[in-house]
């Protein structure tokens, strides 16, 4: 129980949501080109903050990236990294992000996440085709 005034987003989610965050450059362009709803940029570090705390709090529980892989291309600023999430349930989700990265920080990105494999480990199948079916 967090103590009283506590901030109830504070914690280790929200730990590893800054230190996430704090890769990325202050404005950012940041896209999901394949989410299931749609794409809605996260163009701030701000907003990336945000969208890493909620993805904390969605029950993932043990989450963690696996099976990283990193490839260079002749674009010095451009990396792809190939990767897995993980939890302790057992659920995989396979990932392919596309980075640009200019003086140390992220500028941008295009993710490429198995969404349906990120709603089975939440136990969010149901709601998410029910607004796939509402859209």
């Amino acid at each position: 129980m967090p103590e009283h005034g506590a901030d109830p987003d504070a914690g280790p989610a929200r730990g590893q949501a800054d230190k996430l965050a704090e890769f990325y450059a202050e404005e950012t362009d940041v896209r999901h080109p394949m989410a299931p709803l749609g794409d809605t940029p996260l163009l701030s570090r701000e907003a990336l903050r945000q969208h890493f705390a909620a993805a904390g709090r969605a029950g993932l529980a043990g989450f963690r990236v696996e099976d990283v892989r990193v490839h260079h291309t002749a674009d010095p600023e451009v990396v792809i990294g190939e990767f897995t999430y993980r939890g302790d349930a057992g659920w995989a989700a396979p990932g392919i992000i596309v980075f640009r990265i200019r003086d140390g920080l992220i500028v941008e990105s295009r993710d490429y996440i198995d969404h349906l494999g990120l709603a089975r480990a939440t136990n969010t199948v149901d709601a998410l085709c029910a607004q796939l079916t509402n859209a």
